[in-house]
């Protein structure tokens, strides 16, 4: 199938043809032309796939055919993290090149100034954060009334951020009829909860099996202790000669202090978290594309905004909590039908993290070891196996250091 047989006008064919794309994937031609038909969609696809694509080439063609009509907001893409908006935003600048349509991005964690004179130079596709975009919605800063689309990209992720209050609040400010996309890499019962209250008569896509990774991906378990992780690390980048390794971790502090523990072994790395600042992640994340440094450690904020084609390896130093998170890590590598590996580091107690993965993806792994670092099975037995699994609630409260433990006078102990 071609680009041209879905109903795609010329001008954008040129712009596909000059970006080099030769046949569009799988979700690419099963979403263009329900979004084209202005129906709502519910589209899954794994990571990697096109899936920017596949909902901003038909809304810029719409925007092509009203043209004129309104210089007031198209089309707004809400996204999880700052990362994915500019990603998606840098997407509609390049597949509307020459068109005159004017894309905007807006985040939280960067002066909203410059966004607003953005803004006021004129806007069809708004870009942003549930958090930034209500802040310039309730200062009257922008107007969403004749809003056409709603997209809600990795829509999973948004509802695990606890965005769900946010997006109701947002949803107020637009009218009642619009078109509404959900986009993602994986489904859960929350989205499709959402799905009944957001969404009329949806088109439903999903052109792989739910939830698994890209099939060029290579996944390795490699059972080790926690405290030898960080040396494993090392030793696989350097005996593998990897040059360009994304390593994620759970907590903004293992992110530093892996970092940190890489330069000592010689390998360089840059660090990304929400505790950075705007700038520099950006500067963290362009020293990873372009090859200054070897090894970028990150939490999940940067799953969902990552975009290196070629990238190869990923390491997930701890498994996530969140066994939809595993499916977005993964899939930064093997994009675009390219080969990929994926490592994942497992400690005894974190054995339970990959039974929700193997349970979620519908895969069993087989553990390996590596020579030098095996598991010590003493430290296994000693542990033994908990009674009860820890609440992910309170697993996430303990790595923001907010644990409810308290000392002997009553007061919550100083961290």
């Amino acid at each position: 199938m071609r680009f041209s047989d879905l109903g795609l006008q010329t001008q954008l064919l040129a712009i596909l043809d000059e970006l080099g794309y030769q046949a569009p994937t799988p979700i690419q031609q099963a979403a263009i032309p329900e979004v084209l038909a202005g129906r709502d969609v519910l589209a899954g696809a794994q990571t990697g796939t096109g899936k920017t694509a596949a909902f901003a080439l038909p809304l810029i063609q719409r925007y092509l055919a009203d043209e004129g009509t309104s210089k007031a907001i198209h089309v707004l893409v809400l996204t999880p993290t700052r990362e994915l908006a500019q990603q998606v935003h840098q997407s509609f600048v390049a597949y509307s090149q020459g068109t005159g349509l004017r894309s905007v991005v807006a985040y939280g964690g960067a002066s909203i100034n410059p966004q607003i004179d953005a803004l006021n130079k004129g806007c069809d596709v708004l870009v942003a954060t549930p958090g930034r975009l209500l802040e310039l919605a309730t200062k009257g800063l922008i107007d969403l009334g004749t809003l056409q689309t709603l997209v809600l990209d990795e829509a999973d992720r948004m509802l695990d951020m606890g965005f769900i209050i946010d997006i109701k609040r947002i949803l107020r400010h637009l009218p009642e009829a619009h078109q509404t996309l959900f986009f993602s890499a994986t489904f859960n019962d929350d989205v499709f909860a959402l799905k009944n209250t957001l969404l009329i008569d949806p088109a439903l896509i999903e052109v792989t099996e739910r939830n698994t990774a890209a099939a060029k991906v290579e996944q390795r378990i490699y059972e080790v202790d926690s405290h030898k992780k960080a040396a494993l690390v090392a030793y696989l980048i350097g005996a593998n000669n990897w040059q360009q390794v994304l390593i994620f971790t759970r907590t903004k502090q293992a992110v530093d202090a892996l970092a940190k523990e890489l330069g000592k072994d010689g390998i360089t790395a840059s660090a990304v978290h929400g505790d950075k600042a705007q700038g520099a992640r950006e500067r963290a994340l362009e020293a990873f594309k372009t090859g200054q440094v070897r090894a970028l450690v990150a939490t999940d904020v940067a799953a969902r905004g990552l975009d290196i084609q070629q990238l190869q390896y990923v390491i997930n130093y701890e498994l996530p909590y969140n066994a939809e998170d595993y499916i977005h890590r993964i899939g930064r590598t093997g994009r675009a039908g390219l080969a990929g590996l994926a490592v994942s580091l497992v400690s005894h107690k974190e054995k339970y993290l990959l039974e929700d993965v193997e349970k979620l993806t519908g895969e069993h792994f087989i553990p390996q070891w590596v020579e030098g670092f095996e598991p010590n099975p003493a430290a296994q037995e000693s542990a033994g196996n908990p009674r009860r699994k820890p609440s992910k609630k309170s697993l996430r409260a303990n790595a923001l250091g907010q644990s409810g433990n308290k000392g002997k006078a009553g007061k919550r102990r100083r961290r």
